[in-house]
């Protein structure tokens, strides 16, 4: 894991870590960013984070399928719930470096980082 995620994020029983907004932004946001919200989510009101991937909770396991299982994710939703049941289905898919933003894009934005709507 980045030394920099893994020092400000906190061990959950599912086999992931969550991760504050503002700790995400001042490690630089390294790892892959898995938003795994619907299209209409990802562009609408609360934006998402810029180089964010688009993968939807129902088409996640299929997506993650070809993924390395090394691969750092760091996975991102509204509010942090549905993230955080995409980090335990991918703990149970073998993928060890998983974060989830706690608090999802309300977190995000309620610290005033930065967001884009494309």
């Amino acid at each position: 894991m980045t030394d920099s995620l893994a020092k400000r994020s906190v061990p959950q029983p599912g086999g992931y870590r969550d991760i504050t907004p503002a700790d995400l932004a001042q490690a630089g946001y390294p790892g892959r960013l898995i938003d795994v919200r619907e299209p209409a989510e990802f562009t609408g009101e609360l934006g998402h984070l810029p180089k964010a991937e688009l993968v939807p909770l129902a088409t996640l396991a299929a997506a993650a399928a070809s993924w390395s299982r090394d691969a750092e994710l760091i996975l991102i939703c509204r509010s942090g719930n549905r993230s955080a049941r995409a980090a335990q289905l991918l703990s149970s898919m073998g993928f060890r470096k998983l974060y989830n933003l706690s608090g999802g894009m309300q977190a995000h934005n309620a610290a005033g980082l930065p967001i884009t709507r494309s």
